[in-house]
């Protein structure tokens, strides 16, 4: 089984930035492709962005493309999301997610989520 840990998490007006850091463990970190999800109250659960287990691919919904950035440090064992410009709408619980192929499909293995709300 894989742990995931999200950080980075807070409050900020529009049009400001933040990273939040996916801590993996347990497994073998260049095994899993990683995804980064969110979650606004009453909405489903939507990928927001992904990256396979070597880094070479991304991929990103369409209402972050240009604005969020997916990247992955093999020696730190951690997945960022870096979101830039961000929107009121944007407001959502963030959780990462492993999963052994890619594109991600049925990841097993979550972290516990953190809070990003974006004031106007």
């Amino acid at each position: 089984q894989v742990q995931l840990v999200e950080s980075g998490g807070g409050l900020v007006q529009a049009g400001d930035s933040l990273r939040l850091s996916c801590a993996v463990s347990g497994r073998t970190f260049s095994n899993y492709a990683i995804g980064w999800f969110r979650q606004a109250p009453g909405k489903e659960r939507e990928l927001v962005a992904a990256i396979s287990s070597g880094g070479m691919r991304t991929s990103y919904a369409e209402s972050v493309k240009g604005r969020f950035i997916i990247s992955r440090h093999s020696a730190k064992n951690t997945v960022y999301l870096q979101m830039n410009s961000l929107k009121p709408e944007d407001t959502a619980v963030y959780y990462c997610a492993a999963e052994g192929s890619y594109p991600l499909k049925r990841p097993k293995d979550w972290g516990q989520g953190t809070q990003v709300t974006v004031s106007s």
